[in-house]
């Protein structure tokens, strides 16, 4: 394979992505700029040489060996890794040849990092109004409400439409990682504080416009990750220890505080939108250490000195 074929199947195969595997917009730029990032590599190797023709398994090789030498983090070489042999696989199923024989990295699994059930109720109803730094208060609540109520990922709150919220049912449907579709329930506490912003301030943003988004931001449209994160970053500031606080974060308190008051994992699965269980089985290890816990505090064993000592 030369670079001029390399190159011409690059759109083919995000195509591909895109249509087939219904893959999401993420991993679609990523593997975009993984590909196009061996392109340029390429390039330079041709220019360097100063010779018309290089080996295409000459090149791999080099690519690969120079992603180590930079030193990058593990998950970012496995995804560019990974990435190459989709490229490969693909490819052999179109009848071209492009051999991919080098293992991806080992994973360090790190557990997810969770704020308390009293850190997450402080924020959220001890912190007036007023006191938050920003126009929307009844907006940015809605969404820090929404997001632990449902565990639903930053990606999936933004897009959400007005033909997808349920008030009556309490309900709402969101699209995860590939487009799949699913619905998720929210309780009371997040109906009133979605229907307040809803009723109060969405018709504020709007600003006698249309949108079909449920979420707005100050120009009437449709709000962006980034701007939710600048929302967590905001209620940050409020914690009384200092810690990162985005979106992702209160996902992961969302699923590890129903498993601590003994939801099944595989209900939380289904929550999450996890298309496997090994990646929900993570939350165990986090409840695992709130049982050791409670189990130092609590079991009769821990507190024999209490009870036998004398009065």
């Amino acid at each position: 394979m030369d670079l001029k074929e390399f190159t011409e199947s690059i759109n083919d195969f995000l195509t591909f992505l895109e249509v087939e595997k219904n893959v999401s917009e993420h991993t679609l730029k990523a593997y975009s700029a993984d590909l196009n990032q061996l392109v340029n590599f390429w390039k330079k190797s041709k220019e360097r040489n100063r010779i018309e023709k290089v080996s295409f398994d000459n090149i791999m090789r080099r690519y690969v060996l120079s992603l180590f030498y930079k030193k990058l983090a593990k998950t970012t070489l496995a995804r560019k890794l990974s990435c190459l042999r989709s490229f490969s696989h693909y490819l052999r199923s179109t009848g071209k040849k492009l051999n991919f024989n080098f293992k991806s990295p080992k994973i360090d699994k790190k557990l997810p990092i969770t704020l308390s059930v009293d850190e997450i109720f402080y924020l959220l109803d001890k912190i007036n109004d007023d006191d938050l730094p920003t126009k929307y208060p009844l907006r940015d609540k809605a969404i820090f409400e929404l997001i632990y109520a449902t565990g639903i990922r930053c990606s999936e709150l933004v897009n959400i439409k007005l033909n997808g919220i349920d008030f009556k049912n309490k309900a709402v449907k969101v699209f995860g990682k590939g487009k799949k579709e699913r619905v998720v329930l929210f309780g009371d506490k997040a109906l009133r504080s979605v229907k307040s912003y809803f009723e109060k301030e969405r018709p504020q943003l709007l600003k006698e416009k249309e949108s079909e988004y449920l979420f707005l931001n100050y120009l009437g449209t449709k709000l962006t990750p980034r701007s939710v994160q600048r929302i967590f970053e905001m209620f940050r500031r409020f914690l009384k220890i200092e810690r990162k606080l985005t979106p992702h974060k209160i996902r992961h308190s969302f699923a590890t505080h129903l498993l601590n008051q003994g939801v099944d994992l595989r209900v939380i699965q289904e929550l999450l939108g996890h298309k496997n269980i090994a990646t929900t089985e993570i939350y165990t290890h986090v409840s695992s250490a709130e049982l050791a816990k409670m189990c130092d505090e609590k079991h009769p064993l821990n507190n024999m000195d209490d009870i036998f000592s004398v009065k």
